[in-house]
């Protein structure tokens, strides 16, 4: 690609973010249609039980209800929300849009109330009167796997999928190891929790028989084919369209019960329907997720060449299988290796339902908890074969050399999965982490108290996955100014597309910047889309964005041809006018009325692949378990860098996210399946004085060859390598006591505990 403005790879302000500094951003919330009602989910209080009856002609006498809808309004069986990535035996776990006979989680849908206001709608709930018959819940690993307690009867098993990652002989592989290294170790349930809770609002035109949907809809074009499917009506026939939301990060934007029954009520009585909801419900609703086990086990020679991976691990989906729900579950087994080089790799990672609210993504699924484990194995290893764990990663980590490096396939999925990292000297990002921490000048600290506390230090690497497939598209319309539209299939979640795909456009069309207006994610501006997720807005919605912009000035080029009356290879073309050799030139604006557009699109089946590498330095109170991050630096490669100010807001915010992922956001259940968590009193998130010594450097010395922009994704891969690298510090700050944390959060509680345990079993240790 030739670039003439280059705004690719400066360090633009965001576009988007003047709307938002200014209070004039739109949001769910701020919508409104007149006649509309407001609507209110009853939400299951009981983890598992029969729905024996329901009462709500109390609720029906109260102001401003209109309606309550429960199962019985549906003729017929019951929707269920379809699966993104099918797979064979997943299908008798699907979710219903409603309780008729059963709930299965605290929090499941069971009856939806319509009143003028939220605030009626909410009194009215007191109204409905459900009758449970309360039923044992299973909850834990051990009650689920055992089919002790059993969700669905058909097929009468808890296990909703196994996935086998697979790779190279793995018996010859620790049959020939020198050293095995066994660990067992579990991430905590949490979710993604976006600044504002999720809301929908529903209108239907009966005279046109068309279905409006207003909301966060990360994948609009996906959620319009199953609203359309599930409504019986043609996919023309039903618009989602964007507002504006404060993040994803894989939870929002999914389809979820309430995007059904908030289209229904609109049909149903013709009225607009604005459901939004609270933070309690939201905590108990939206997807779930990171609540894995494993046992798992690493083969190496003497020298710490790794040979081998095996083992099993166990993830809880909750009650059902959301539309994306499998992919943590591949991607923990699929990606646990890596950045590192593992001929031999055999896992089993088995994915359960439990009473628990079903989880789906977030913002590095399986990925994070994948090098939690692996990362945890490393340090373990070193310590095992006596070298040190730096030099252990180094050696094993892949060479540009050996690129395509492929990982390990997994069955089932659709098919045979197969993936290879594209490019990149993984030691490059992994040497300039180590020198930009400063890791020599810090070592004599590592595990040493100074002031009561005790120091460490902790590294883990990691690869991020980008650029999801399969397709994206783009168009473009030339305006009467001059100006252009560019229509892109990519949502907007808070990642900067509008700045970073205007950028793409300008550049290709060798434009200024505010010649360019981009329009982004809903079903009206394209024929079909695939939205934003798996770090795949810039590669896929960039190099679609590139396809458009040539076939536009190929366009233009020949309207202007005709113009001038020459032959289109003798037109220069550049800041969007065309001119001739002797010196007449046609300005775009000047055939914009001729209707000068074009579409683009780019298909790939090839992800690719960031990596990089991070370090942190904590330290710990022993008498509080408080453990303070005093500094944390990350390395990644991300090939291409189209804005490095984006970008680097990316790193930063997705560190952020992972300190609060390692350290407190926990979702806790009780034995029956209650969720013990209801604000965020409860729910310990991050604040912006939390984590002040963060420093992030991205590189891109290692374009991607799989896309035309050279581009990786990088929205991932700041969270992924987190967990790791704190529990690799906690252990060895804590080494005196023979700390070696296997859990996550390490909570002051948490560690302080670890302590304790290690000084009972020291003192033990001694009077024996």
């Amino acid at each position: 690609m030739r670039t003439v403005n280059s705004y690719i790879g400066s360090p633009l302000e965001r576009v988007e973010d003047d709307r938002f500094l200014r209070g004039i951003g739109q949001f769910v919330g701020d919508l409104k249609s007149e006649g509309q009602w407001h609507a209110v989910v009853l939400r299951s209080p009981m983890g598992h039980a029969h729905i024996r009856g329901i009462e709500f002609s109390a609720a029906l006498s109260m102001p401003g209800v209109h309606a309550v809808l429960t199962a019985q309004d549906i003729d017929g069986d019951i929707p269920t929300i379809p699966f993104r990535r099918p797979n064979p035996t997943i299908g008798p776990f699907a979710q219903p849009v409603i309780a008729r006979d059963k709930v299965r989680y605290f929090g499941e849908p069971v009856a939806v109330v319509l009143a003028d206001t939220q605030e009626q709608a909410e009194d009215a709930l007191a109204g409905v009167i459900v009758d449970y018959e309360q039923l044992p819940a299973a909850i834990d690993r051990e009650t689920c796997m055992s089919d002790r307690v059993v969700l669905f009867d058909r097929p009468g098993t808890n296990i909703a999928s196994v996935f086998n990652a697979d790779k190279g002989d793995v018996a010859a592989a620790f049959s020939n190891a020198d050293v095995t290294v066994r660990g067992a170790f579990g991430t905590q349930r949490q979710t993604a929790l976006p600044m504002e809770t999720r809301g929908l609002l529903a209108q239907w035109d009966a005279k046109s028989h068309r279905l409006t949907i207003f909301g966060a809809a990360k994948l609009p074009f996906f959620n319009r084919k199953t609203m359309a499917q599930m409504m019986s009506l043609p996919e023309t026939s039903v618009d989602y369209i964007e507002v504006d939301v404060g993040g994803g990060f894989g939870a929002r934007g999914e389809f979820y019960p309430e995007d059904f029954l908030v289209a229904l009520a609109a049909r149903k009585f013709d009225h607009p329907i604005k459901w939004i909801e609270d933070r309690r419900e939201h905590l108990t609703a939206i997807g779930h997720a990171r609540e894995c086990d494993c046992d798992v086990e690493l083969a190496f020679r003497s020298d710490g060449t790794l040979l081998g991976m095996r083992g099993d691990l166990f993830t809880n989906i909750g009650a059902y299988v959301r539309p994306n729900g499998m992919t943590p579950v591949r991607n923990a087994a699929q990606f646990m290796s890596g950045p590192y080089r593992i001929p031999a790799i055999g896992l089993l990672s088995h994915a359960y339902v439990s009473n628990k609210t079903p989880a789906g993504t977030y913002r590095g699924p399986g990925r994070y908890e994948g090098c939690f484990f692996i990362e945890r194995l490393m340090d373990m290893a070193a310590a095992r074969l006596g070298l040190d764990r730096l030099e252990l990663r180094r050696r094993n980590l892949l060479t540009d050399a050996e690129m395509p490096y492929p990982l390990a396939a997994v069955i089932p999925s659709d098919g045979r999965a197969e993936t290879n990292c594209d490019s990149g000297e993984y030691s490059v990002c992994f040497d300039r982490c180590i020198e930009e921490f400063k890791w020599r000048d810090k070592a004599h600290l590592d595990g040493q108290q100074i002031d009561g506390r005790y120091h460490g230090l902790g590294i883990a690497c990691f690869i991020e996955g980008g650029a999801s497939g399969p397709s994206e598209a783009a168009r473009m319309e030339v305006e009467a100014d001059g100006s252009v539209a560019v229509y892109v299939g990519s949502s907007s979640i808070g990642q900067g597309v509008e700045t970073v795909l205007s950028q793409i456009a300008a550049d290709a069309l060798e434009i200024t910047m505010d010649r360019i207006k981009l329009y982004h994610g809903s079903t009206t501006y394209l024929k079909e889309g695939w939205g934003s997720y798996g770090s795949r807005a810039t590669v896929m919605g960039g190099s679609a964005v590139l396809d458009a912009a040539a076939n536009l000035l190929d366009r233009f080029r020949h309207v202007a041809a005709l113009r001038l009356q020459v032959s289109p290879a003798e037109l220069a073309i550049a800041d969007c006018v065309a001119r001739a050799q002797d010196g007449r030139y046609v300005p775009l604006a000047e055939v914009a009325g001729e209707g000068i557009g074009a579409e683009g699109r780019f298909d790939n089946s090839r992800p690719t692949y960031t990596y990089g590498t991070c370090a942190v330095h904590v330290a710990v109170d022993p008498g509080t378990g408080h453990v303070d991050v005093l500094n944390y630096t990350i390395v990644d490669d991300v090939g291409r860098i189209i804005n490095p100010l984006t970008l680097h807001g990316q790193v930063v915010g997705a560190a952020v996210q992972g300190f609060g992922s390692a350290f407190s956001e926990e979702l806790v259940y009780d034995t029956d399946g209650n969720l013990l968590v209801g604000s965020l009193a409860d729910y310990l998130i991050p604040v912006a004085t939390d984590y002040p010594h963060i420093h992030c450097h991205s590189m891109e010395s290692y374009p991607s060859p799989v896309n035309p922009l050279g581009a990786k994704g990088a929205g991932e891969g700041g969270i992924i390598p987190v967990g790791g690298a704190v529990a690799n510090a906690v252990a060895s700050a804590l080494r005196d006591f023979g700390v070696q944390p296997t859990q996550l959060p390490l909570t002051p509680y948490c560690v302080w505990s670890l302590i304790e345990n290690g000084r009972r079993a020291k003192a033990f240790s001694s009077a024996t």
